[in-house]
């Protein structure tokens, strides 16, 4: 595998054009056949995008050169974050997009459903229904979101969660009318637990909600057995690098993770998201051909 540093990355992207580009290496892992397709979450290149050392059109590129099928781009990689952008920028990306093949497997905001005072909660629920309009036109079937930052106990948490149960009855109606999921992220916040995530998604009910399985940020003393319960709740994925044992980052077996996906009635964009590289453009190719050589290997 070539040194893809962003110089000759970028020297690279005519060469791509409107195709896939040959695959990095000869041991390419093929696909054919498979139930899944594997997405980038853009968050992996997070520091690149944020610093403007990378574009969204250079990440279609980069995925499309490294064999992903699809991306997932959160929110605030768009200029006007947290207010919408135009469509023309929307359009833009999609379009791009098309062009190299790739799907847009989700997109996603930052809120906050904890609050109590009615104002600044309205806030949040506004950011998140403005955002089910920008993901209806950007093509992606599910927006993530949130609960709440700070996990609570007893009286504390009953509040914040008819809190949280308030502004996500407010979104989920147009949700519907969009035809856009919603898709909670546990993150080590307000959810901590499959029983947590399946408590509050079973509340509501809906078609339209469910859990985007952050398989990194489940905190159990068997974080593997807390990703198979919430297989049911899965509309879609974070494949990491690490999870979380009793509180201590700990390398993921990526086989037991991937035989648990399998085993799933999940069929669709399995996003992987990279944290803490320091390479992206050279890492996360490595990451990818170790997640599919478990899945279709």
């Amino acid at each position: 595998m070539p040194n893809f540093n962003r110089r000759n990355f970028l020297t690279a992207l005519p060469a791509i054009s409107l195709a896939r580009a040959v695959p990095f290496s000869e041991d390419f892992t093929t696909k054919k056949g498979s139930p899944f397709r594997l997405s980038l979450n853009a968050y992996s290149f997070n520091d690149m995008l944020m610093k403007k050392k990378i574009s969204k059109a250079e990440i279609l590129e980069f995925c499309a050169n490294t064999g992903f099928d699809a991306v997932d781009m959160t929110g605030y990689y768009f200029s006007t974050y947290p207010a919408t952008p135009s469509d023309a920028e929307i359009f833009d990306f999609k379009r791009k997009a098309h062009a190299l093949g790739i799907e847009i497997s989700g997109t996603g905001v930052r809120n906050e459903f904890s609050y109590s005072d009615r104002a600044a909660l309205a806030k949040e629920i506004d950011t998140v229904l403005r955002w089910i309009e920008v993901a209806a036109k950007m093509g992606a079937p599910v927006l993530r979101i949130f609960t709440a930052k700070q996990y609570s106990t007893g009286d504390e948490r009953k509040k914040v969660n008819d809190n949280i149960l308030f502004a996500l009855h407010k979104c989920i109606e147009k949700a519907a009318a969009f035809g856009i999921i919603l898709g909670i992220q546990n993150h080590n916040d307000f959810l901590r637990t499959a029983d947590e995530c399946h408590e509050m998604i079973g509340t509501i009910n809906s078609p339209w909600l469910g859990l985007v399985v952050d398989t990194g940020n489940f905190i159990a003393a068997d974080p593997y057995e807390e990703i198979r319960k919430a297989l049911p709740l899965a509309v879609n994925w974070q494949v990491k690098e690490k999870l979380l044992i009793n509180g201590v980052q700990t390398p993921m077996d990526l086989k037991r993770l991937c035989s648990i996906i399998q085993s799933s009635n999940y069929r669709g964009n399995v996003p992987i998201e990279t944290l803490g590289m320091n390479d992206p453009l050279n890492e996360v190719p490595v990451f990818y051909q170790k997640v599919i050589k478990q899945l279709w290997g």
